[in-house]
């Protein structure tokens, strides 16, 4: 969720993982070496140092003036195959890194040479 900003699971994952996202930005506002550690302390995986770098450098700024409710869980359809319930967690104020083309702006292809 950290990379992404948003991430669509069931409910209950959801409400599980966004206790667990506030307290890693609330150790991340703390901007000190602690802070870094308890956050390295919880995840685990390749991606550790990534992931605290993001949180430290991008996300814990934008929440420096808040005390709390970092995201926000936004309830959708239920799932097609099993009927679970399904959910939008993310981040409060901050716009994902996600460039999308609009309807009307038109991607013309590079065509090779040709020889005729």
């Amino acid at each position: 969720m950290v990379i992404h900003k948003k991430i669509r699971t069931t409910d209950a994952k959801g409400k599980e993982l966004r206790s667990y996202i506030e307290r890693l930005v609330t150790y991340a506002k703390r901007g000190d070496v602690h802070g870094r550690r308890l956050i390295q302390k919880r995840i685990t995986g390749k991606r550790g140092k990534e992931i605290a770098n993001i949180l430290i450098h991008e996300i814990a700024p934008a929440y420096a003036d808040r005390q709390g409710g970092y995201t926000r869980l936004i309830k959708l359809n239920n799932r097609k195959n099993d009927n679970a319930p399904v959910s939008l967690i993310e981040f409060i104020d901050i716009a994902p890194d996600v460039t999308e083309i609009s309807d009307n702006e038109v991607v013309e292809e590079k065509k090779g040479d040709t020889k005729e």
